[in-house]
C-alpha cells in the first residue's frame, strides 16, 4: 500500500467526522462557523451553507474512504482513518469550546 493511500485514509476520517457538526446544525436551521464565513472559520455562516459544506464533505471523505481501500480487513488503513476522525474532533472541540469562551 502507498503512502498517499494512507493520507487518504486519515483525511477520509477527517472530512466524515466534519460532516456531523454542519449538517446537524444546518438541518436544526442554526447558524454555525465555516470556512465561508467573514472572518473564515470564526464567523457563523446560514444553515444553507452549514448543509452544503456537510455534503461537500461527505462527497470528498466518501471518495477518499474508497482511495484508501479502508476496510475491517485492513487493520493499518483502518486504524488511520479512526485516527483521522480522533484528531478532527479532538482539534475541533478545542476550538469550539474555546469560541464559546469569547
Amino acid at each position: 500500500m502507498e503512502w498517499l493511500h494512507l493520507v487518504a485514509c486519515f483525511f477520509a476520517g477527517a472530512l466524515l467526522a466534519n460532516v456531523v457538526p454542519h449538517f446537524f446544525h444546518g438541518i436544526s436551521g442554526d447558524r454555525f462557523p465555516t470556512p465561508f464565513a467573514h472572518p473564515p472559520g470564526r464567523g457563523l455562516s446560514s444553515p444553507t451553507v452549514n448543509v452544503l459544506w456537510a455534503l461537500l464533505n461527505l462527497i470528498v471523505g466518501f471518495f477518499l474512504f474508497r482511495v484508501g481501500n479502508v476496510s475491517a480487513d485492513n487493520k493499518l488503513t483502518l486504524a488511520i482513518f479512526l485516527a483521522g476522525i480522533a484528531a478532527i474532533s479532538l482539534i475541533l472541540s478545542f476550538r469550539f469550546a474555546e469560541k464559546m469562551r469569547e
